[in-house]
């Protein structure tokens, strides 16, 4: 079904015109969008991955011209589309790797040309990350510098790099994966979700905070999340982040040692990449600069990087949320089609 709420008019858009993707496990979200990165028309359709890439690749081709002629265009109309995925990927290639939100039927897909078949369309592929930084670069607040980084906090950790309008993704298309740099080899360390000890992942993910939750639970640490769930309540990132608004100290302690962590990532960051900025996107941002919570996060953040990094680096580097929200990832997929199609 077809979405128009914060959309511009035909009318109001600039061509050329560009169809952006976000692939996700449980929905695939499409976009519409003008030489400016306005959006003239949105699309989500279940992804459906039980029934495998070859059933998806000709529900997204269609899904491209169906959000394409709700949006007044036809297929001539549109000039590239862009494709933005999670998981491990041969970016060049255009293949799936080994995409763990999609499962072992995806494995090694050549998406990138299906998808293309199934549209008649040129696409472009990229990580899901890389595409919401570049969405946030593109018309967001990154759109002020030259270099930017996104990290994203939700079941992972996700990370674009941008410089000089170029995505930093590496020779093996893995340039971005920074929520598996090691940031603790202690030998309780914690395990990420890849099976490895010690990623930063592990101690800034939603997936970490609801684990934490659960030890201090099961060690008898007195904490409200306890009687919501003894309650019927269900445990996850946001719960946490409420208790924690609501002055759980033991919520709180959580939330501030996410940020701490993601400080100390920020500052590995800085001294190899040295950005003008990095934004923090996501699903876990805790109300970001709207509530006392994520003002306080931003600032635990800050405190960490004034005391870790470099003087030049914590005075200059700007640290500030993303804005684009869920938009991010298929505004970013087009605005990298654009870019390479210019």
């Amino acid at each position: 079904m077809s979405e128009s709420n914060n959309c511009i008019s035909l009318e109001q858009a600039k061509a050329p015109f560009f169809v952006g993707i976000d692939l996700g496990g449980t929905n695939t979200k499409f976009g519409v969008v003008d030489d400016n990165g306005q959006t003239i028309a949105r699309l989500s359709i279940p992804t459906r991955v039980s029934e495998g890439p070859d059933q998806a690749a000709t529900r997204i081709g269609e899904a491209i011209l169906e959000v394409a002629q709700a949006a007044g265009l036809t297929k001539d109309q549109v000039k590239a589309v862009g494709l933005a995925s999670a998981g491990t990927m041969d970016i060049p290639g255009g293949r799936l790797m080994v995409p763990a939100n999609l499962g072992p039927l995806w494995n090694y897909y050549p998406i990138r040309d299906r998808v293309s078949a199934a549209c008649g369309l040129p696409v472009i592929f990229a990580n899901d990350a890389d595409a919401a930084a570049y969405g946030e670069y593109w018309i967001g607040p990154g759109k002020e510098y030259q270099s930017m980084i996104m990290l994203t906090l939700g079941t992972g950790l996700g990370c674009g790099i941008i410089y000089n309008d170029m995505i930093i993704s590496g020779a093996h298309s893995h340039g971005g994966e920074y929520g598996h740099t090691l940031v603790d080899l202690l030998p309780n360390a914690r395990v990420c979700g890849c099976g490895k000890a010690g990623h930063l992942e592990a101690y800034v993910s939603a997936t970490s905070v609801i684990k934490r939750m659960k030890e201090a639970i099961e060690a008898g640490k007195s904490t409200s999340v306890a009687k919501l769930l003894e309650q019927g309540a269900q445990l996850d990132a946001k719960l946490v982040g409420d208790e924690a608004a609501k002055g759980d100290q033991v919520s709180l302690e959580i939330v501030m040692d996410v940020a701490r962590y993601l400080g100390v990532g920020m500052i590995n960051l800085m001294h190899t990449i040295d950005p003008e900025c990095i934004l923090i996107g996501g699903a876990m941002t805790f109300g970001k600069n709207e509530t006392e919570l994520g003002r306080a996060f931003k600032e635990k953040v800050r405190q960490t990087i004034n005391e870790g990094a470099y003087k030049v680096l914590a005075e200059n580097t700007v640290i500030e949320y993303a804005e684009l929200g869920g938009d991010a990832g298929y505004i970013g997929a087009a605005g990298i089609a654009r870019a390479a199609v210019e």
